[in-house]
Parts: C-alpha cells; sequence; structure tokens
C-alpha cells in the first residue's frame, strides 16, 4: 500500500501497535502512470536542481575538469581527508630528503625560520612553504608576500608550485580585506589572483589539488561578498559545469542566502539574469520542500519573481513551468509564448491542451515533446505526492503520458510499445497494457517481432539477484499468459531458463492428458498432477504479472489498485478488454483456486469409497485457496469419502493418491453398495434366499422325473 505524504519506512511503526489490522513494511514501489491518469497528465513534476544548474554557467576553454567530484581542496589547517590529499600531493616530485624537510618545515609556527632552514630546497617549494606556514600562523600580508615571490621565479624554475601559489596569494588577499589599509583593494588584487591560478592550470603547470577549478569558487566568494550576486552565480555554475560538486552544493546555499533577504533587496536582485535563472531552478525543483509541504516564503517569492519578469523571453520555458506548477495557468501561456521549441515548452503545450480538452492539440505537442527532449536527459529520482518513487527521464514521461492518450482513443499497441520502451521506469504500466488491454494474438506478435530472446542468465547471476532485463520479463509475461489461456505447446518457448520451461511444459502436457485421456483414473491423475504443478509453481508459471497475483513482487507484495472505470481518460472499449483479461477467480494468487478446481475435478472421476479420492480432497485442502475451500473440501470428505487413518490431520499429512488402485473400487463400490442397502433385512433376505433355492431344487426335481417317464 502506498500512504500519502508519509516514507514507508515508517509504515513499519504500525506492526507493533495495538491495532486491528496491520500494515505491511515493503520496498518503495515505482510509480504507475495509468493508476491516476488525471494526475498523471495534469502534474508536471518537479525537476531536478542539479540539472537544472547544468544549465547554467559556460566551462571555461581549456581548463581542465576535476576528476574528483566532491573535491574540496583547502591547503592549510583543514582536518581529515583533504589535509590528506594536500599532503599526498606536496610530497610528488621531491626527493626523499626533500619530503622530510617539507614535513618538518610545515610543523615550524615561525615562516621566516621555515624560510631560512629551507635553504636546500627548490626556491618555489622554499618560498611556497614559508608561504604555507604564514598562512597557517593568519599573518597573511607576509602568507602573501612570499606567494608572490613564488609567482616572480622565471616559469621554468616553478613547474610545481606556480598555481598553488597563485591559489593561496587570492586566499590570503581576502582575509586580508577586512583589515588591510592598502591602496589596492586586496577584494580586486585577490580577484586577479584566482584568474591567475586558472590561467597556469590552462598553461600546463602542475596542479594535482585541481586549484584551477576550486579558483571559481573562491572568486565567486569574493564576488558574492562585493555585492556582485550574478557574477558569484555565473562562477559557481562554471565550477559546477567543470565537475565540482562544490559549485553546485554552493549555488543551493546561494538560494538560501537570497531567500533569507529583505523582500526589497531582492527584488532588486531578481532583476539580474543569473539570479532569475538559479531562483527558477530552486523554485521549479522545489528545494526544502519536506513531505509535499511549501517552504513557508515560497509564495512570496514567487511572488517576486513573477513581478520581476513580467514579458521576460530569457528562460522563459523554465519561467512557465514554475507558473504551471503554481496553478497560474494564464502566465504560463503567456510565457510559453515566448519559450521557443525546447521539450519542456512543448511538455507544457500538450498538458495545457489537455486542460482545455484539445486532444489532437495535446497530442501533436506531446510528440514534439518526445522529440526534443533529449533520450538521456535524466532529472534523477523524485518522490510522487503518494510517496512512490520515479526516475525522472522527461522523454520517457513524456510517451508515458501520451500512451494515457492513446488508450483513450483505442490505440493500444502504440500505447503498450511507449511504455515498453521506458524499460524498467514504467514497466508496471506497461505489464497492466500487456496482461490486461491488448488481446493474447496482439501481444504474441509484437513479442514475436520485437522482443528476441535475451541472453539465459547464468546461474551465478541468478545466485548474486542479478535482476532478468525487462525484455525476459514480457516474455515470461507471455508464457504465462499463454498457459492461462490453454496454448500450452506455444506457451514453453518464452520462458526465460530452462527450469521453467520444463515447469510450463509439464503443466501443459499435464492438462493436453487430462482433456485425452478416457478412462476416468487416468483423467483424474493428470488433473490432480496438474493441480499439484499450477499449486507449487504457479506463481512462476501462471502468476499475472500484476494485479491480482503480482508475479513482478514474486507474489510478496500487493499493489492498491482502483477499480477501473469509464470516464473522460477511460474509453469503455478499454474497460471492456480489462474484465475479458481479468483472473479467474480474480484474487490474489488465484493459481491456487486454480490448482483447487482442478483438483476438484480430478476428485470427480474417481470413485468415492478409494484412497485416491481422499487424498485428492486431503491435497487440495491443504493448498491455502480459502478457508471456504478447505471446509468445502474436507465436508465433501466426511460425506462421500472412505474412512481413512490419516483423516485426523486432513490437509496437512496427505500421501499420494493411490490411483491404480482406484480402478478395483468401481466393482466393489457397486457390490459394498449393493450389501450396505440390505444389511437391515439380513433375515427375511436369508430365510427368502433359501426359499428359492429349495423351490428351484423342487422345480428342477420335478421336470427331471417328467423327463425320465416319458
Amino acid at each position: 500500500m502506498l500512504t500519502r505524504n508519509w516514507p514507508r519506512h515508517l509504515l513499519c511503526l504500525s506492526l507493533s501497535l495495538p491495532l486491528g489490522t496491520a500494515l505491511a513494511c515493503g520496498p518503495d514501489f515505482p510509480m504507475r502512470l495509468l493508476d491516476n491518469r488525471g494526475q498523471s497528465l495534469a502534474e508536471l513534476p518537479e525537476g531536478n536542481f542539479n540539472f537544472e544548474i547544468s544549465r547554467l554557467g559556460k566551462a571555461i576553454d581549456g581548463l581542465k575538469l576535476t576528476t574528483v567530484a566532491t573535491h574540496n581542496p583547502d591547503a592549510y589547517g583543514e582536518p581529515g581527508e583533504y589535509v590528506d590529499e594536500r599532503e599526498q600531493a606536496e610530497q610528488a616530485d621531491l626527493t626523499e630528503a626533500a619530503q622530510a624537510q617539507v614535513k618538518r618545515l610545515r610543523s615550524l609556527g615561525d615562516a621566516r625560520q621555515a624560510y631560512d632552514q629551507g635553504a636546500d630546497l627548490p626556491a618555489e617549494v622554499r618560498l611556497y612553504v614559508a608561504g604555507a606556514v604564514a598562512f597557517a600562523a593568519a599573518d597573511y600580508p607576509l602568507a602573501a608576500d612570499y606567494f608572490r615571490q613564488v609567482l616572480a621565479l622565471p616559469a621554468d624554475q616553478r613547474p610545481l608550485r606556480s598555481t598553488w601559489a597563485a591559489y593561496s596569494l587570492g586566499r590570503s588577499l581576502y582575509a586580508m580585506s577586512g583589515q588591510a589599509d592598502d591602496a589596492l583593494d586586496p577584494l580586486e588584487q585577490a580577484l586577479a589572483a584566482f584568474r591567475q591560478t586558472r590561467q597556469l592550470n590552462i598553461d600546463g603547470f602542475s596542479d594535482p589539488l585541481e586549484l584551477g577549478v576550486a579558483s571559481l569558487g573562491e572568486e565567486a566568494r569574493v564576488l558574492r561578498t562585493a555585492g556582485d550576486w550574478n557574477g558569484a552565480i555565473e562562477l559557481y555554475a562554471a565550477q559546477n559545469q567543470h565537475g565540482s560538486m562544490v559549485g553546485a552544493s554552493s549555488l543551493k546555499l546561494l538560494v538560501n542566502d537570497l531567500v533569507a533577504l529583505p523582500e526589497d533587496q531582492l527584488a532588486k536582485l531578481l532583476r539580474g539574469k543569473a539570479v532569475q535563472q538559479l531562483v527558477t531552478a530552486s523554485l521549479i525543483s522545489r528545494i526544502g520542500w519536506s513531505f509535499g509541504e511549501q517552504p513557508e516564503r515560497e509564495k512570496a517569492l514567487i511572488k517576486l519573481l513573477q513581478d520581476s519578469t513580467r514579458g521576460s523571453l530569457d528562460n522563459a520555458d523554465r519561467l512557465a513551468a514554475m507558473n504551471y506548477q503554481q496553478g497560474d495557468y494564464a502566465s504560463a501561456k503567456a510565457f510559453l509564448e515566448h519559450a521557443g521549441d525546447g521539450g519542456l515548452a512543448w511538455w507544457l503545450r500538450a498538458k495545457l491542451a489537455v486542460r482545455d480538452g484539445d486532444a489532437n492539440a495535446a497530442a501533436a505537442a506531446y510528440a514534439k515533446a518526445a522529440q526534443a527532449f533529449p533520450k538521456d536527459e535524466s532529472w534523477g529520482e523524485r518522490r510522487t505526492p503518494d510517496w512512490a518513487f520515479e526516475t525522472l527521464r522527461p522523454k520517457c514521461r513524456v510517451d508515458g503520458e501520451s500512451a494515457i492518450l492513446d488508450l483513450q482513443r483505442g490505440d493500444y499497441l502504440q500505447a503498450f510499445d511507449r511504455l515498453y520502451q521506458s524499460q524498467d521506469i514504467y514497466w508496471f504500466d506497461a505489464a497492466t497494457v500487456a496482461e490486461r488491454v491488448l488481446t493474447l494474438d496482439e501481444l504474441k506478435r509484437y513479442v514475436d517481432e520485437k522482443v528476441p530472446a535475451p541472453p539465459v542468465l547464468s546461474q551465478q547471476d541468478r545466485d548474486n539477484y542479478v535482476p532478468l532485463s525487462v525484455a525476459a520479463n514480457l516474455r515470461n509475461l507471455l508464457g504465462r499468459r499463454l498457459l492461462r489461456e490453454g496454448r500450452y505447446e506455444e506457451a514453453v518457448g518464452y520462458f526465460d531458463n530452462p527450469d521453467l520451461q520444463n515447469k510450463a511444459r509439464l503443466y501443459g502436457q499435464q492438462r493436453l492428458n487430462a482433456d485425452a485421456a478416457w478412462w476416468p483414473t487416468k483423467r483424474a491423475a493428470a488433473l490432480f498432477n496438474a493441480a499439484w504443478t499450477a499449486r507449487e509453481w504457479g506463481m512462476d508459471i501462471l502468476g499475472y504479472e500484476m494485479a491480482p497475483d503480482y508475479a513482478t513482487f514474486g507474489g510478496n507484495y500487493s499493489l492498491e489498485t482502483a477499480e477501473l472505470k469509464v470516464g473522460p481518460l477511460v474509453a469503455d472499449a478499454e474497460v471492456q478488454r480489462q474484465k475479458a483479461s481479468e483472473a479467474q477467480p480474480d484474487v490474489r494468487y488465484h493459481y491456487r483456486f486454480v490448482a483447487t478446481a482442478l483438483a476438484s475435478r480430478a476428485a470427480d472421476n474417481l470413485p468415492h469409497t478409494s484412497q485416491a479420492f481422499a487424498a485428492v480432497l486431503c491435497s487440495a485442502a491443504g493448498w491455502n485457496s480459502s478457508e471456504e475451500d478447505q471446509r468445502g473440501l474436507y465436508q465433501r470428505y466426511v460425506k462421500e469419502g472412505p474412512y481413512v487413518p490419516w483423516a485426523v490431520d486432513f490437509g496437512h499429512q496427505c500421501p499420494y493418491p493411490d490411483f491404480e488402485n482406484a480402478d478395483k473400487r468401481y466393482v466393489t463400490q457397486v457390490t459394498d453398495a449393493v450389501r450396505s442397502t440390505l444389511r437391515p433385512y439380513k433375515w427375511p433376505v436369508q430365510i427368502g434366499a433359501a426359499v428359492v433355492l429349495a423351490g428351484a431344487a423342487l422345480w428342477l426335481f420335478g421336470r427331471r422325473r417328467k423327463a425320465r417317464k416319458a
């Protein structure tokens, strides 16, 4: 079951509460588009902040990408892994003696002393270590002086510490900005130092700590301090473009800082393009939402953004999305007039056409959206209002929503194909259409033409719980459906492994043997064996992928499913198709009821006084189809069956039916019945029999006497 606005792991707590009904704990379940079709079409899912900011900023030509996404270089006094990383990089390309000396000098508290004792080191290393010691002691002017001396060396004498010195110079100058009384503004000098860091990286100087990328964030911090929010955002976005998660996290923090500003200040900042784009990205991504609840200040922020972007042509598709999510459809339409032909713009146009009841315009817009979205574009994972999860790939989602319109107009194969192309994202919806909406021949033709058998998983893969491919799952679904509908020989080849194929073959052969047998006990034996096979392996070879059996979960969980009714998005033709393909009976573990029914038919073909009759009913009573079935089978045995000593544990300890000896009971059953009927009249019958025998003897004696006289 899916419970609105609560995480699934909290549902487990209900098992310990004194309630009449316990809720089952289970895995997180994927979203089903067909579960609430109106909501699926109306909803515009929240965006993904990391994806949205990837659209901002520009990478810098020549600047190397970071190789460690979480890298946060800081050369001084930082605990943990970053200090270890810095120390390892600092030891590179030095002799063992130099490595030991650098490590010793780092421990000193006096920069000048470190410089004096480092005379044996290369000049760039000696000067840089001295600057680092000064920085650690918070003597930023002295540190800056040493770093400038490194950069003043000829280029061929500073291949190892050039980027280090420029980056550290920038940080020293930034630290001096609140205390220096310099003719030149330290912030402007810091900006120049960080830009020099990147240029040195581009020029090929050693940069093992990826300080060229890190300098983007440091420069952004300087601009933010100076009040240049737009410039800071552009630099953080560029840092993100180069693969640093520091850029992404900094932009998220920047959003928090913006939201916390007084409204009059924020209104002025929202006139800037970069600020507009960042705030819009955060709003459509619902940053800060908790369990579906909108943050308190967000509504005011939305109004400020709307007021600042009236008539804007920049970022129009994102602004339209924000307004659509807020239910301001008129503003969304206005922005879409300037939004171009991107995937998001056409997706919104499709949704608005659905709202207006224009199915043709909606279908056309969905087609353009699907074409415009890149196939590999991903917005990550999200939670729906019902706490299902969705891996949001816009192209797949657009195709999934198009499938709803396909079903409405009766284009069932097209609907299935769109859903199937999403693979495991909307597999639940694809499976529902495959086994409930398509006819068996339509599904079989699609699989034969478009879904070849994938390679069989090895036993090692199975032992390691490697999941089956969606293609294998679809073929298994078809195989089970063929078995359920009596097309036994066709079904076998669609199962994904030899074990399932053997089970399917055995079940089909047993059903065919039962249909072909003319002798009752032979028919009973085949029916019982088919019943046993259905009970033991029914989930694998007969179960519905979705409701009511949920073979997709191995039968371990079930989902809440609303009754399908004719409505605005559900045509009567689809409802009739789903009714025609529903399970018989339409209850969970329906194959157990199939097994019980087959066992009852087997009992119908057996002498009621035989051990086989009792054993068949006993076995079927233990198959857990329902309590009503169990009672009925036991009552039938009591009324019709013979006494057997193991009946005291009926339904649990049952021997295999003795079908061979059951044949003898066809004769003895008749004579036993006659004897049972005449038992109350034993003496009259015996006297009557004696009289009849005596009379017959006298008659025979008389005939012989007459014969002799003649």
